[in-house]
This record gives C-alpha cells, sequence and structure tokens, in this order.
C-alpha cells in the first residue's frame, strides 16, 4: 500500500533511455525500476556524455559535527538558479538521477522548491542524503510526491549513534517511521571500529523500520584520522558473506574492494557513471577529491570535458 500511495504521488512520466558502454539502459523514476538491453551495445557517438548519477552538495552548513565527515567546514551555498541550469543540462543529456546533499541539505534555504522543480520540470530521479533530524512531519508532507527516495545516515545504534552524532537514537527512529510512510528510503551507515560491532543490530533495525536498502560506506580518512584498519575491513567483509538478513545491501565503490558485489553495468566508469558537485560549484569526480573543475559561469558539459582531460594528466 506504501509503494502504491508513493507511485501515485508522482506526475507520470516515459522511462528515461540511456545509451551506454554497457547497452540500453531503461529507467523509471517513480518505482526505481531499471532494465538494463545488453543484447545490443549502441555506437560510441550516441552514449550518453554525462555521468550517470550526480551529486549536488547544496551547502556545506550543518548542525552536526561527525567526527569522519568529510564536507568542507567553509561556508559555501549554491545558487538556485544555478543548480536548475544544471539540472536542466544533465536532464537533456543523458543523466537519470540526482542526489543533493552538504552539509546537510535540509537547512539549504529553497531546498523543498529545488525539489519540486526537478521533479516536475526534469526527468530525473530525485534522491537526497541527510541526517533526518529535520523532517518533521510538516517538512516531509511539503517533500511528498517531490522526492523519489532518501538516504538518511545512521552510524550505530542506541549509545553508540548517540556518542557520535550527539543526537537521541529515538527521536531517529520516529522520524524514520514518519519517512516510511509516505516514501521509500535507504540507510547510510558509516563502517569504523565505533560502529562495526553495531552492525548486525543496526540492519535488522534497518529492516524493520521499512528501509529498502543498507548502504555500507567504509570510513574514507579525513581531518586526520586513518583509514579502516585492516582488522575493520576484514570483518565487515566477513559480515556480509555471512548476512542471512533481507535487506538489501550496498556498498560504496571506494569500499568495494574485495566484497561479494555485482555490477550490472560493468563497463561505465568513472565519469561516465559518476561525479559530485560541491558547495563552491566545483565539478570532481568524487566528493572525496580535492581537486575538480570550477564550472562557473560556464556549462557542465564544459567543465566535464576538462575534468576528463584532467584525470587522463593525472593517470
Amino acid at each position: 500500500m506504501k509503494i502504491e500511495q508513493q507511485v501515485s504521488a508522482f506526475r507520470p512520466r516515459q522511462p528515461k533511455i540511456r545509451f551506454g558502454p554497457s547497452g540500453i539502459h531503461i529507467f523509471e523514476r517513480a518505482s526505481g525500476i531499471n532494465l538494463l538491453v545488453d543484447e545490443i551495445i549502441p555506437p560510441l557517438a550516441k552514449w550518453a556524455i554525462v555521468p550517470r548519477q550526480v551529486s549536488i552538495a547544496l551547502t556545506n552548513a550543518c548542525d552536526l559535527d561527525c567526527p569522519y565527515c568529510f564536507a568542507p567546514k567553509t561556508r559555501a551555498t549554491l545558487p538556485f538558479d544555478r543548480v536548475v541550469s544544471w539540472l536542466n543540462e544533465l536532464d537533456a543529456n543523458g543523466t537519470l538521477g540526482v542526489g543533493f546533499g552538504g552539509g546537510e541539505p535540509t537547512l539549504y534555504r529553497r531546498f523543498i522548491d529545488l525539489c519540486a522543480y526537478a521533479t516536475n520540470h526534469t526527468n530525473l530521479a530525485v534522491t537526497f542524503t541527510t541526517h533526518g533530524h529535520h523532517l518533521e512531519d510538516a517538512f516531509l508532507a511539503a517533500l511528498n510526491g517531490k522526492v523519489h527516495f532518501i538516504r538518511v545516515s545512521m552510524d550505530g545504534i542506541g549509545a553508540t549513534y548517540e556518542r557520535l552524532r550527539g543526537r537521541p537514537f529515538k527521536s531517529l527512529e520516529k522520524r524514520l517511521d514518519a519517512i516510511g510512510k509516505i516514501m521509500r528510503f535507504g540507510i547510510n551507515y558509516v563502517v569504523n571500529a565505533d560502529t562495526l560491532n553495531d552492525i548486525e543490530n543496526a540492519a535488522m533495525f534497518a529492516e524493520r523500520v521499512g528501509a529498502s536498502e543498507f548502504l555500507l560506506l567504509p570510513e574514507h580518512p579525513v581531518k586526520g584520522r586513518a583509514k579502516l584498519t585492516d582488522n575493520t575491513a576484514n570483518a565487515l567483509r566477513a559480515w556480509v558473506s555471512q548476512y542471512a538478513g533481507g535487506l538489501r545491501l550496498a556498498v560504496s565503490e571506494n569500499g568495494a574492494d574485495g566484497m561479494p558485489t555485482c555490477d550490472p553495468l560493468p563497463n561505465e566508469i568513472g565519469l561516465q557513471a559518476y561525479a559530485h558537485i560541491d558547495a563552491n560549484g566545483v565539478l570532481k569526480r568524487t566528493s572525496f577529491d580535492c581537486e575538480g573543475v570550477d564550472i562557473g559561469g560556464g556549462n557542465i558539459l564544459s567543465a566535464l570535458h576538462q575534468l576528463k582531460q584532467l584525470t587522463e594528466i593525472t593517470k
């Protein structure tokens, strides 16, 4: 019943078709259905020239201070009109989905307007990543029909979560219950020495509250913190291999090494698959990269061309 209500909230649109090196990709954003016709490989001249997925950090502002957060703490916010122009350009050239982030995207002043524009005026799937505590009932009601999927960050449960995030775990549980009543959502789980011991209970909790995905994010070194230790990484791989729950598991690209992953688009890699725009308007290969290309007053295609050249030079 929840799925029927959520699908009917969106304006009907034709599925989006994307040509690429792995075949013909057909995507329907309201249901999240993906179909790949890999018996036919389109000629190179017809391949989409923009990434399949683009994340956009709308603002660096956040009211939490998680020790493992990679987002810059410098003040920066993207102008609404610039983001709208990028959405139009990405949509017209073959991007399937955009993910808003930050910082905390719900602190972006015109966040609801931006989600509404993307859903009503483009054929992009709209997602965002949030700590979830600002998703009060009225805010969620305003987002209903304007967002296709929400990713909620939850690192550890109970006392572990409260120590790392500085917010009551019960408050998060209440917000997840409210989210699940109106739209699909997943859990993002940073894995490190602090959170590994909670991972089994966290996955059970995520399944119980109705999440449709459990995204594992092995900690990336930031703020002088060391990378994930070999012992923790090996323990994570062992847990994934033995996982018997009913929740779909996923893993970030930088943490996929050694994982029993399945990639349906093995030939669509690098900037064909993903790019990130930070809150200063710099186009990067990933959100962790320190360098990229300033889009400035130009367009994404031009910046993407420059970034591809820069990537080739630095290989």
